[in-house]
């Protein structure tokens, strides 16, 4: 008996293992999919998983964390503004 009829590719996916879901996006912050993308991914054809994956880029500025300026921003804050 061949092995060739189980044989199958794998599942393309853009997982990276960091799957924590952004509370007002609803998307996944490591892929950036929605949770209804997660769970039908397997179930999805090569072409629309492909769809998907060429969106996930644009994706990415709504679950980024905002960005409070780092330590100059800190010392800014607590020395008050700078005169000049």
């Amino acid at each position: 008996m061949s092995d060739e009829v189980w044989r199958r590719e794998p599942v393309e996916s853009p997982c990276i293992k960091v799957c924590v879901v952004h509370p007002e996006a609803r998307l996944c912050m490591g892929c950036y999919r929605s949770i209804e993308e997660i769970t039908g991914w397997s179930r999805m054809s090569p072409e629309a998983r492909r769809a998907v994956m060429a969106e996930l880029p644009s994706r990415a500025p709504l679950v980024a964390p905002a960005r409070r300026g780092g330590r100059a921003a800190r010392i800014a804050r607590r020395d008050g503004p700078a005169s000049g």
